[in-house]
């Protein structure tokens, strides 16, 4: 399975594999030994390990190619011997707009081309504003620049305007000489997530999943070649951070059959999240999306079932398509075996031809080995329902009887089961409303106060229904 899956994830554009080979710009970069902690949630802990050559007293030390979403306030450093006395964070970064924002008030020179003879005339001008466009005023006249106006030379770069992220820090220290200094600080910009790839075999209820961590970096700074650690799951941060989304999405239930498991991963964890450390250091350029597979596991036991919801009280003109879903487990024996991060999982099979097609995807929350999961791919094609309200009567001051009818169709040539469930708008069996269904044309499982679930068989080429009456207060 790793060859195709492998092949499928090197061809999309924009992604590269940790191992490819790629230009190393270590030699051009201040940063020391590096490592990087990613969590979940657009943050990151960088430590950075420089040697300083450190006078007595206090120095004004650099420290370029720092994150440009750094948070200044997390700013620590550590060498022997000395302390901070202050630090300053120059996120100005050197560029043409910024560089004629600086100069406002300032003296610069325009020099101008002659077209025709190719000659150059040099004119002293002073820069009034850069609002959505340069004004400047040369002697008596004032002029807006334009793609035309040739090129503007400055006579220095202003104060505070760096080429690359700098934290400036001036330490009080006790010795002079050449020491390490670690650097730590939290930034924004650095993010990952897991992206699952799987091959199902329906036939042999089969199921092969291959896991990519894939990392982006919106930093503005690249990060050489760095130990790289993953925190799985949201850690608290000021703002509450980002929560991944439930099985279907907040308010929106998915299928049923989604459980959490009981069974502790044979990862390392820090309090209560998960660890995964990749194998080896990996350069993160800035701008750049990097996969590098987790898990890889063939055979999983898997199976496709069919689901419909049906909310409250909802009749429809037209039959509608059921969900087709995946379930499978993340446990130790007869599942994949490990605790899954919250990603999405795309889900492939193999046509008459023997080529992987895809055939639908679905989002996970961070999944403790053991769970059971089941997601919804798609809606079947050939299996379809229709709910209609066949009889609605008040029986007494606020009380009504509903009678249902849910009419299913298949056109498979195998029969297929499809598991209905009904909604009720406030809770089902003895809830507020005291609603009850007093008449059914087959059992119902109540699996909770808010649903009654259906298991329907529908022959192939047939069709089957389901009729059901409800006693309710509303």
């Amino acid at each position: 399975m790793r060859m195709w899956l492998a092949t499928t994830m090197l061809c999309l554009p924009g992604v590269v594999n940790a191992q490819s080979a790629a230009p190393d710009p270590v030699a051009s970069s201040a940063q020391g030994d590096l490592s990087v902690t990613i969590y979940n949630n657009d943050l990151a802990l960088i430590q950075d390990t420089r040697q300083l050559a450190l006078p007595r007293g206090r120095s004004r030390q650099e420290f370029a190619d720092v994150s440009a979403q750094i948070r200044p306030e997390t700013v620590t450093l550590t060498a022997a011997g000395a302390g901070i006395v202050e630090q300053n964070f120059d996120y100005d970064l050197l560029s043409p707009e910024t560089l004629m924002n600086k100069s406002v008030g300032q003296s610069v020179t325009l020099v101008r081309t002659n077209p025709a003879t190719g000659a150059e005339t040099r004119e002293a001008a002073r820069v009034l504003a850069n609002n959505g466009g340069t004004i400047v005023q040369v002697g008596n006249r004032i002029e807006i620049l334009d793609s035309n106006a040739g090129r503007v030379v400055f006579p220095s770069l202003p104060a505070n305007l760096r080429a690359r992220p700098t934290l400036s820090v001036t330490l009080d220290s006790a010795n002079a000489g050449t020491r390490p200094a670690t650097l730590n600080y939290l930034s924004r910009g650095l993010g990952w997530k897991a992206d699952y790839v799987a091959l199902f075999d329906e036939k042999a209820g089969k199921l092969d999943v291959q896991g990519w961590v894939t990392l982006t970096n919106t930093t503005g700074t690249t990060f050489n070649a760095a130990k790289t650690l993953l925190v799985a799951g949201a850690v608290g941060t000021a703002d509450g951070g980002n929560r991944p989304s439930f099985y279907g999405g907040r308010g929106t239930p998915g299928p049923r059959g989604n459980q959490p498991g009981t069974e502790t991963a044979r990862r390392e964890q820090l309090g209560d999240f998960y660890l995964y450390p990749l194998a080896e250091r990996t350069t993160i350029a800035n701008a750049q999306t990097k996969q590098v597979s987790f898990l890889d596991v063939a055979g999983a036991p898997a199976a496709k079932s069919y689901f419909y919801r049906n909310p409250w009280l909802q009749k429809l003109d037209e039959a509608v398509s059921v969900d087709t879903v995946l379930k499978f487990s993340s446990s130790r024996e007869g599942g994949l075996g490990d605790a899954l991060p919250a990603g999405t999982v795309r889900v492939y099979m193999r046509d008459a031809r023997g080529a992987p097609q895809f055939i639908g995807e679905s989002e996970i929350p961070h999944t403790p080995m053991g769970s059971k999961l089941a997601l919804k791919t798609g809606e079947a094609f050939d299996v379809k329902i229709l709910p209609v309200v066949e009889k609605r009567e008040e029986i007494s001051s606020g009380r009504w009887r509903t009678t249902m009818r849910y009419t299913l169709t298949n056109a498979r040539a195998q029969g297929v089961t499809v598991e209905l469930a009904q909604a009720a708008l406030d809770g089902l069996y003895g809830s507020w409303a005291d609603t009850k269904i007093i008449d059914e044309s087959q059992p119902s499982t109540r699996v909770d106060a808010d649903e009654a679930v259906w298991q329907v068989a529908v022959p192939a080429h047939g069709t089957a229904s389901v009729t059901a009456t409800f006693d309710t207060g509303f």
